[in-house]
């Protein structure tokens, strides 16, 4: 919004009109040289007259700040002696090759740090979900003995064992510990690829909608978007050919498996499907697996990952401990061919030295206790009681406002309004109204679809929140 004089401030017109102008000076938005607008224009903008204006001009060339000549107009003094200047941050912040987040985005994470807002955005377990990750061996009362020093680039090798026999006992991964890569989670994964596999105006293509979306990295790779259709079971395969031809894809992106945002799982025969395809037209195939681990008590489980029936390498499987054990433990890793694993390896190398050994041997040690499958089934009941609570709610508070469905695993239910709102007011709304969501077009879904997210809060406060987004809904049709 333009700055505009405060008439009921108590600081005469002139002075404010000065100090504005010296604030844009001095933090670069208006750099030396500076043409200014005439002394007319300038007060109609405002809404004053000519003469205050003019005393601002005055004021500032008295400071020797701006500078003045007869026919010739005003402008930023040269020669700013003595007069502090910063550099232009806003030039500098929305610049860079790595862009900014989205605005609903931005404004999303700005409210989930309100610790008074309910937050059904927050794709994270409850804390109290989160198991001990400092176990204290028996005859070991001081605990665990930590290697503080650099990683090996490609991750702690004990780590790498224990995830190949992880991947192969679970998900039927067969790789070994050359071809995993532990990263700083999955996003670092996604982000190494973009950086060493891809080049600017490359063409990838992936589900719409989609969570890889809403990262700006993509867009700051220089890469374009291209969207593969869905239903009820997952991304259309044949859809790729026709993105093929048309505009050269390089790469695909999916997430198979709880879809985000959607939930939707896509069937066995269409990843067997997809697979075929991508070898066919030799294209790389990018598994984001984040949530396969999410199914609930008493689904049916998903079909084996992409990577299970990948006998050729291609397919770059993604996966993540965020979501089953520990977000802030930052480990997530990438299974491939040998030659990509040891590419991305470097690059990393250069990037930080490693992923935190420390966060390593904590992962290393919750993967080699067996621990799993008691957190997954931790998890199952968790989540079940979690959805449970959230579709009450939402019978209870949204049926006249909106359709959903009720996937089989993950942390969200995908949520369409049958009276679409403008996304930006609904969220600025609901926030008012202490409570937070995802809207779909943050992941390239047309308007009128949320994401809403029950793994993070209490039952109450899902109960409360949803009848929050209803009061909000409610006002709105009145």
């Amino acid at each position: 919004m333009e700055w505009k004089p405060d008439k009921d401030a108590g600081v005469p017109i002139y002075i404010q009109i000065a100090k504005e102008l010296e604030r844009q000076i001095v933090l670069g938005v208006l750099s030396p040289g500076t043409s200014l607008p005439p002394e007319r224009v300038l007060a109609r903008r405002f809404g004053v007259n000519r003469g205050t204006v003019s005393a601002a001009y005055e004021e500032l060339r008295a400071k020797g700040i701006l500078q003045s000549w007869q026919g010739s107009g005003t402008w930023v003094s040269r020669d700013l002696w003595g007069v502090k200047q910063m550099p232009n941050w806003y030039t500098y912040t929305n610049g860079g090759a790595f862009l900014p987040a989205y605005p609903l985005a931005k404004r999303i994470q700005d409210a989930c740090f309100d610790s008074s807002i309910i937050n059904l955005a927050k794709a994270e377990l409850a804390t109290t979900m989160i198991p001990s990750l400092i176990p204290t061996p028996p005859g070991e009362e001081n605990g665990i003995r930590l290697e503080l020093g650099y990683a090996h680039p490609k991750g702690e090798p004990r780590l790498r064992e224990a995830l190949a026999v992880h991947l192969q006992e679970n998900y039927g991964i067969h790789a070994s510990p050359d071809e995993i890569l532990v990263t700083s989670g999955a996003q670092q994964a996604l982000h190494l690829i973009t950086l060493c596999l891809l080049n600017p105006g490359d063409a990838i293509a992936m589900e719409g909608p989609s969570y890889s979306y809403s990262l700006p990295l993509f867009s700051s790779a220089g890469l374009r978007l291209f969207r593969l259709p869905m239903d009820e079971n997952g991304i259309v395969p044949e859809a790729v050919y026709e993105l093929h031809r048309e505009h050269r894809i390089r790469m695909v992106f999916v997430n198979p498996t709880y879809h985000n945002p959607t939930g939707t799982i896509l069937s066995k025969a269409r990843r067997s499907e997809l697979l075929d395809i991508c070898q066919e037209l030799r294209l790389p195939l990018v598994e984001d697996d984040a949530y396969g681990a999410l199914t609930l008590a008493g689904s049916p489980k998903p079909p084996k990952p992409i990577k299970a029936i990948d006998k050729t390498g291609a397919v770059l499987y993604v996966g993540s401990l965020s979501k089953t054990i520990a977000p802030g433990l930052r480990i997530g890793w990438l299974v491939g061919p040998r030659s990509v694993v040891e590419r991305l390896a470097d690059a990393k190398q250069q990037m930080d030295f490693g992923t935190s050994s420390v966060s390593q041997q904590f992962a290393r040690r919750f993967v080699e206790r067996k621990s799993w499958n008691n957190q997954q089934e931790r998890m199952s009941r968790y989540l079940l009681e979690q959805q449970q609570t959230m579709v009450r709610a939402m019978h209870k508070h949204l049926s006249d406002y909106a359709v959903w469905n009720e996937p089989g695993g993950s942390y969200h239910i995908w949520c369409r309004l049958l009276a679409p709102r403008d996304e930006k007011e609904l969220l600025d709304d609901a926030v008012r109204e202490g409570v937070v969501f995802t809207p779909g077009s943050v992941y390239g879904a047309e308007a009128g679809w949320l994401r809403l997210t029950y793994s993070w809060e209490c039952p109450a406060n899902i109960e409360e929140g949803v009848r929050r987004i209803q009061k909000v809904l409610q006002q709105k049709k009145q």
